[in-house]
């Protein structure tokens, strides 16, 4: 025991030595002596405390706490923390447990505080008050924040026994640390109580003082003394002049009269802190005083001002004289500007004045001023100058808001109520956190001075302000950090630094909120009655845009596409009756989606970094998410060109959402339609097109522009325009750009020696413009001369490797400078260096040089007006005539034209395949561009590997030039074109967002021997003058052998499939009074030549399964069976008869398409000679060869008598 008490007596004296050393240093005056009395009134303060409760454990002092001062926790304290001097560890823990579930309590240290309390910051002039609170000590000012001030603390030195401390947060290093005091604070000296006043101090309550403001020219108290109850609080207001705030005092009268003063000398600031609503005060010594701009007076505060507690005993009311006490106390109505908003009933809403008392339970956004209050109520304190509360204001502290309007319904996104609070309001602080504050992402440390921007310069109302915060909130996740530092993105604005995400919503921002908007005054917001503030009135916003990050946009899309994926829809039910299994799986193996802004409520903005990807040769857009192709167009349906585009930022508003379905399936037939597990894959491939004039692009910084604007190696990035640029380059024009796809190179000398594979690449063939340049100071060089000057300057360029992200802004008849950094190298760009190209492709090409692209080299687009070998060039796109699109002459099988996609669709399979499988072909339908043709002609282009997928763009509607597509007779004599290596294309104009049916033509059949100056489809009114030929028959789905009572009649492996589906065709002779043709019909269409109902002609086709097939051929009267099957009889001569009947041979009105597209492969063959028997006299006139249409749809006319519907014709 007696080691122990030596061992604790030595532990208390260290401590002591400890202690006095520290005061000394961090509390006594500068350069003095050691102040014995100091350090003992320091030592009693704190054995006080240490032994108030009782639990010490034998020690006189609390050993285990250390002295701390302001510099430490500023330097050393990176952690929040408290420190309860009289705790104990339970009941610390007991504490702890109340920060709740959700939240970190803050954890213990043991450190003793002591400093003086006041209200000067750091060493400045007195006037530099702002009404803040500061504990100072000899090393510094560390502010603080204290529930419950008591104004005779101020300047007075203490001991904090409960305290909390948070450091500054890791983002905003800057700003410093605060204290927040949670008890009251124990003096180290007495303090000097006041004593009361010797005689009542003479008073005049808020009646009197309000009948002195209206006859203030009576007025002869001087410096009247106000007392009365805190009916209203203002905030805080810092202005660029002076800092100020408004006080009500009212009286005990069942009227409530209440008389406003103000508060503005800035040693009274502090008042602030100190007052309590519903307290009686007293103001000593108020004076009269004029604001500027308010026509009346108002009390206000002089520099000997004080505040007292109102103590009924010491007081007295003076008495007025009798003119005055007969004068009217209320004040007079002042003007109010607020808009009453007529002509808005029902929009504009008004907002509700209350108080309310409540917990933060979530910081929604910190430099915007969102929070959650209770865990069902919106705060926003926005609207006032909180910077102060700011820091404080965390789950768990508790706020008492006076005069805070009730907004519910404010749109914007917003789906709770929300309490605002104007400057008339005030926000007092009753209770700290226990919780330490959560760790900031970026955009919650940032941004603070760019939403005070968005309110009291931009003047924008809760809703708009509330749907901003949220915008800027997610632009900020999609862009930073990776594309922007937030405090760049969040910067605030000013006209030589704007900010870019007020630089996005401006355009927004600027159709909602019109020019000239009234400046807030605050003297008006806080005194003028009625009440109007920028919250007061308010109209419910329906959320302008979003901005969902692309791969929500991505997985958004895919969803409706598949979710509006029906195969029933996709295929006509009557169509898909008579398919086979590989024509409905062909069918249904392509489709697309486009969906545009309005399709999404609330409408969709795309925002991302414009990127070229050297992987796949296209552009992107690029977010933090990931990115999405896209296709973009310049103005005058012009491609994209200029390489500097690379990493801007893209804002888009009007774009086009393409998903185009790629789908796996193997139906056996119509009727399994609905059954989805017959889908074997499906995939989407989605991307945006839009045109760059309806799209906003902005620059971004280029420093961090290096991990966000190129999937490709970091060298592909523009070099900063700081750095030292070494490097040489040379200028060339762009003749003719081969397709983008696969190709077999042999292996570069030291490369991988293993097999090589296919490379996706593109070639670039054109002439080089002068010699190599190299980089100067200002500029590039004069060009190097050339050896040979009559060399030939054409010249392969081949793109492979990262180096295909140049592909979509390389065009024919631009001129481009490649740029190779790095030190001068000689002949750089001579004769086959760095290539492997052998020398046959290269005599193909028609060039004598080969260069292959390097990855780090880049593009710049230059202007040919400065160029003089390029003035005469012509950069109209090349296109073939027409004769030599339709004619047989192959001399030159490469042909280039514009054409509309009509249809696009996968071809079905050449030869035998097992069900599902497709041969990768892809068909499209086109309607060529000609100026000279009045009905364009259609042509069908192919595409195959390696060419697929297809490029972007290829969609029905589309305009699209194509370039040396190889052309082709099929066995029909059809002229249809396919992709080639050699193949280039470039889209015109997007599919139109609202496409509207345009009906065929209305012709006669003699129009058709026009050649290619017929339509193509069109619309005639005719009759059906015989029928050629029928058939009828069922086949099987899977491999079209005919079926017999419904089973598959294949030899050899027997047929798997059970299912059979009809088919039929019929060939009938019409003519118009001009000429005849013969038209041929399938399946469903001719079931309306033969004029059957649906019932009918389903009975029909079922009397035909049990024969499997019936053909007749008409030659005349009668009919010849034919038949592979024995026919009854009966079915015979019903199809004979119905064939032969009126019910066949009407009027109709017909619409088809030529069964041979248009050419002159074949011409026309010339009228000729028949001879006709009319009675006795033979007839011998000129007959046009009859033409063949296939049917497209067959109608009934509106007149049923022919001669009726051919002269409604005319």
């Amino acid at each position: 025991m007696a080691v122990c008490g030596v061992q604790a007596a030595g532990s208390e004296q260290a401590w002591l030595e400890a202690a006095q050393a520290f005061i000394q240093e961090t509390l006594g005056p500068a350069g003095q002596e050691t102040n014995i009395q100091l350090t003992q009134l320091v030592i009693d303060a704190v054995k006080n405390v240490w032994l108030s409760q009782g639990r010490n454990r034998g020690f006189a002092l609390p050993l285990s706490y250390s002295f701390v001062s302001v510099q430490d926790l500023r330097t050393h304290q990176h952690l929040p923390c408290c420190s309860h001097l009289s705790w104990s560890s339970s009941e610390y823990q007991a504490w702890a447990q109340e920060a709740g579930p959700d939240g970190d309590p803050l954890p213990r240290e043991r450190l003793l505080l002591l400093g003086t309390l006041t209200d000067v910051p750091a060493d400045l002039e007195q006037d530099c008050r702002n009404g803040s609170l500061y504990v100072k000590d000899n090393s510094g000012v560390l502010g603080c924040k204290l529930i419950d001030l008591d104004l005779s603390w101020l300047d007075h030195l203490f001991l904090f026994p409960s305290w909390s401390y948070i450091p500054p947060a890791r983002w905003n290093s800057p700003r410093e640390g605060h204290l927040e005091l949670w008890g009251a604070p124990v003096p180290v000296f007495p303090l000097t109580v006041s004593p009361g006043p010797v005689t009542p101090i003479p008073v005049l309550y808020p009646e009197n003082a309000s009948r002195l403001l209206r006859c203030r020219s009576k007025l002869r108290i001087v410096k009247p003394n106000l007392a009365g109850k805190l009916v209203q609080l203002s905030a805080l207001v810092n202005s660029q002049k002076k800092s100020y705030f408004i006080l009500s005092l009212g009286g005990s009268s069942p009227a409530y009269i209440s008389v406003p003063v103000i508060v503005q000398v800035p040693a009274q600031l502090v008042w602030h802190q100190a007052l309590w609503p519903r307290r009686s005060y007293v103001l000593t010594e108020l004076r009269v005083s004029k604001i500027r701009d308010h026509p009346y007076c108002i009390w206000t505060t002089s520099p000997s001002s004080r505040l007292l507690p109102l103590e009924p005993e010491c007081v007295q009311e003076l008495e007025l004289e009798g003119s005055l006490v007969e004068a009217d106390p209320r004040p007079l109505p002042r003007p109010s500007n607020s808009q009453d908003g007529k002509g808005q009933k029902g929009l504009v809403r008004d907002s509700r004045l209350l108080s309310y008392m409540g917990t933060v339970t979530r910081v929604l956004n910190e430099p915007a001023g969102l929070y959650e209050l209770d865990g069902q109520l919106e705060l926003c304190l926005a609207y006032q100058q909180y910077c102060g509360l700011r820091r404080v204001v965390r789950p768990g502290v508790s706020l008492e808001l006076q005069d805070v309007h009730l907004l519910q319904s404010v749109g914007g996104g917003a789906r709770r109520p929300v309490l605002a609070s104007c400057l008339r309001g005030a926000v007092l602080l009753r209770g700290f956190s226990r919780q330490k504050p959560k760790t900031q992402s970026s955009h919650q440390a940032h941004g603070a001075s760019l939403y005070e921007q968005l309110v009291w310069e931009r003047h924008l109302g809760l809703p708009l302000y509330l749907w901003t915060a949220k915008a800027l909130e997610e632009l900020a996740c999609k862009l930073c950090p990776h594309v922007l530092r937030h405090h760049q993105f969040l910067q605030h604005s000013s006209p030589g630094r704007p900010s870019l995400g007020l630089q996005l919503l401006a355009p927004t921002l600027d159709a909602l909120v019109p020019p000239g908007s009234p400046v807030r005054d605050a003297h008006k917001e806080i005194l003028e009655e009625p009440h109007f503030c920028p919250l007061q009135k308010y109209t419910r916003l329906q959320t302008p845009c979003t901005f969902p990050s692309l791969s929500t946009v991505k997985e958004e899309a895919q969803c409706r596409a598949w979710a509006s994926f029906d195969p029933k829809s996709l295929v006509p039910i009557l169509e898909a009756f008579h398919l086979t299994s590989c024509q409905l799986n062909c069918r249904l193996a392509w489709s697309w989606l486009c969906l545009l802004p309005s399709a999404f409520q609330p409408t969709q903005v795309l925002l991302g970094v414009l990127v070229a990807s050297s992987h796949k040769g296209c552009l992107q857009l690029r977010d933090r998410s990931g990115s999405l192709p896209c296709l973009l167009l310049a103005k005058h349906s012009q491609p994209l060109t200029d390489p500097r585009l690379i990493g801007h930022l893209v804002w888009a508003e009007k774009y086009q959402l393409v998903v185009e379905r790629d789908v796996r399936s193997n139906f056996p037939s119509w009727k399994e339609l609905s059954m989805a597990g017959f889908i074997q894959k499906q995939q989407a491939r989605v991307y945006i097109q839009f045109f760059l004039d309806d799209a906003l692009l902005i620059p971004l910084p280029r420093p961090f522009l290096h991990s966000t604007t190129s999937s490709g190696p970091p060298q592909t990035e523009p070099t900063h325009p700081e750095e030292p640029h070494m490097g040489q380059s040379r200028l060339f024009l762009v003749s003719h750009k081969e397709a983008l796809m696969k190709r077999n190179f042999c292996t570069l000398p030291g490369a991988n020696p293993k097999v090589p594979q296919a490379t996706l690449s593109f070639h670039i063939s054109g002439s080089w413009l002068g010699g190599t340049q190299r980089k100067e100071r200002t500029g590039w060089g004069p060009p190097e001369p050339q050896i040979d000057e009559n060399k030939d300057q054409k010249v392969l360029l081949i793109f492979m490797g990262s180096s295909i992200r140049w592909f979509e802004f390389l065009h024919p008849g631009q001129v481009y400078r490649l740029v190779a950094p790095g030190p001068p190298e000689p002949a750089l760009f001579e004769d086959g260096r760095l290539s492997c190209k052998s020398q046959r492709p290269l005599e193909l090409a028609g060039c004598v040089s080969c260069l292959t692209v390097q990855n780090e080299w880049t593009l710049e687009l230059e202007s040919s007006q400065d160029i003089p070998d390029v003035l005469g060039v012509h950069k109209a796109l090349p296109e073939s005539s027409l004769t030599d699109l339709l004619s047989g002459n192959f001399s030159d099988s490469l042909v280039s034209f514009s054409a509309e996609i009509l249809s696009r669709t996968l071809c079905p399979a050449r030869h035998w395949m097992k069900p599902g499988a497709l041969r990768e072909c892809v068909k499209l339908t086109v309607a060529l561009e000609t100026a000279d043709c009045e009905f364009p002609p259609h042509l069908d282009i192919y595409i195959e590997d390696p060419h697929l997928p297809p490029p972007l763009g290829l969609l029905p509607g589309a305009r699209v030039y194509f370039k040396q597509l190889e052309k082709k007779v099929s066995r029909s004599h059809n002229i249809y074109c396919c992709f080639r290596s050699s193949t280039y294309v470039q889209v015109l104009s997007f599919p139109l967002e609202i496409t509207a049916s345009t009906p065929l033509p209305h012709i006669y059949l003699a129009e058709l021997l026009q050649g290619s100056q017929a339509p193509f489809q069109a619309t005639v009114s005719c009759h059906i003058v015989s029928v050629f030929s029928l058939q009828l028959l069922w086949v099987c789905a899977y491999c079209t052998s005919v079926c017999l009572q419904g089973r598959c009649t294949r030899q050899g492996p027997s047929c798997p499939a059970q299912t059979s589906v009809s088919q039929a065709i019929i060939r009938i002779l019409v003519e118009d009074g001009t000429a005849e043709a013969v038209v041929t019909c399938k399946n469903h269409h001719v079931a309306a030549a033969l004029g059957l109902c649906h019932s009918e002609w389903t009975s029909l086709l079922e009397f035909v399964r049990v024969p499997g097939r019936v053909a007749l051929q008409f030659t005349g009267p009668g009919a010849q069976r034919e038949s592979s099957a024995e026919i009854e009889e009966p079915l015979t001569l019903f199809l004979r008869t119905l064939c032969n009947s009126l019910r066949v041979l009407r009027p109709i009105v017909l619409s088809f398409e030529l069964e041979r597209k248009p050419s002159i492969i074949f011409p026309l063959e010339p009228p000729r000679l028949q001879r006709f028997q009319c009675g006795e006299f033979p007839f011998l006139t000129r007959v046009n060869s009859k033409l063949k249409l296939s049917c497209l749809s067959i109608q009934e006319p509106e007149h049923p008598n022919f001669v009726g519907a051919f002269v409604s014709s005319c």
